[in-house]
């Protein structure tokens, strides 16, 4: 099987290659790194043949999606369809990484029949994809695969995001966040792992979409205190009690049809993931 991924010099696309590669797939990978930008028609010819596609490709820093939007929307919309109609080309399955795309939630856990809510820029360019998907599977008979990680984390992720945040000040003896009160379902990168490489080769007609989280929801204080209990408590915290507008204070994802369609658990929870992240794993 030949797999094709977007975005294969990303923090997740690195770490599935590395997967697929240590069980023989053969990979083409799609990204200015390679010389290939999905937003330029005229480089997509220069793709091989593939089987399957993950579009892993997007802009994906909320604050970003304020300050340049017309990046996002062109990035992670129109670079979408195009890798939508490449796949058409080749008759391939596609497997597009959404996000948490419900906003401030009406239930917990959150199921994938959630209504959805544009709640940012980003969100809000991911939801436009998955429209895209659910057309080009109506219309072209797609096969098509949506996930919506909540919040991944993992060794060599940007420290623009929380956890690496709180890790990369946390190796310099202090942590000044804040608002201690968001929780959120985090996700190990390992295990976002497994589950992609599950929907590339779980025979599934049609378009399915998957949650991918944990179940458990984490309060910013208390991954501080994860993390703090590494340093043996010698941290020094501080939070500024600044609060976001709109700030979402709870996430939960509910798993029950990856688990059941997929045959997928997460299998790290969070205080050994925030060790091994630490430790460099």
């Amino acid at each position: 099987m030949v797999v094709a991924i977007t975005g294969s010099s990303g923090f997740v696309g690195r770490k599935l290659i590395k997967a697929l590669k240590a069980e023989r797939f053969d990979i083409v990978e799609i990204d200015t790194s390679c010389g290939i930008d999905i937003l330029n028609t005229f480089d997509l010819p220069k793709v091989k043949p593939f089987d399957v596609l993950v579009h892993l490709a997007a802009k994906s820093y909320v604050p970003d999606s304020y300050l340049y939007p017309y990046d996002f929307y062109n990035t992670n919309v129109l670079g979408t369809l195009n890798m939508l109609e490449l796949a058409r080309k080749n008759a391939a399955k596609f497997i597009f990484i959404s996000s948490y795309v419900y906003g401030s939630p009406n239930y917990l856990p959150i199921d994938e029949i959630h209504p959805l809510n544009p709640f940012n820029p980003y969100a809000d360019s991911k939801i436009k994809g998955e429209e895209l998907c659910k057309s080009y599977h109506s219309f072209f008979g797609l096969n098509t695969i949506v996930v919506r990680p909540f919040n991944i984390y993992g060794y060599g992720q940007n420290t623009n995001f929380l956890l690496p945040s709180i890790i990369e000040q946390a190796r310099k003896g202090a942590v000044t966040l804040k608002d201690s009160r968001p929780k959120r379902d985090f996700i190990h990168i390992d295990d976002i792992v497994d589950a992609l490489k599950l929907c590339v080769v779980k025979k599934l007609d049609g378009l399915e979409v998957f949650n991918l989280g944990s179940g458990i929801s984490y309060s910013v204080k208390e991954v501080v205190e994860m993390v703090n209990l590494q340093y043996s408590n010698t941290l020094k915290i501080n939070y500024t009690k600044e609060h976001r507008p709109n700030e979402v204070l709870d996430t939960v994802a509910n798993i029950n049809h990856a688990i059941s369609l997929l045959g997928w658990k997460p299998k790290i929870n969070l205080e050994e993931g925030i060790k091994r992240t630490i430790h460099g794993e």
